[in-house]
């Protein structure tokens, strides 16, 4: 199970801060994936993810007992 927080927007957008996916293990890429399938307008493109409180590369694995954090760009002025 992976553990991912959602922020801003994207807890807006979802209507939750936090949900557990039922997954073993998956690629950064497959989780962004996932989540513009499951939350149209997500906006995979744009989201910056943390595994286990630091960045991570599209490329990377996520693991069972990962915590995930999708973090939308930040605006300001």
């Amino acid at each position: 199970m992976i553990t991912v927080h959602y922020f801003a927007r994207l807890r807006e957008l979802t209507g939750k801060s936090e949900e557990v996916i039922e997954q073993d293990s998956l690629t950064v890429r497959e989780l962004l994936n996932w989540a513009e399938v499951t939350y149209p307008g997500f906006g995979k493109d744009t989201i910056q993810v943390a595994v286990n409180e630091e960045y991570a590369l599209k490329g990377d694995v996520i693991k069972s007992g990962d915590v995930c954090a999708f973090i939308p760009p930040v605006s300001g002025g």
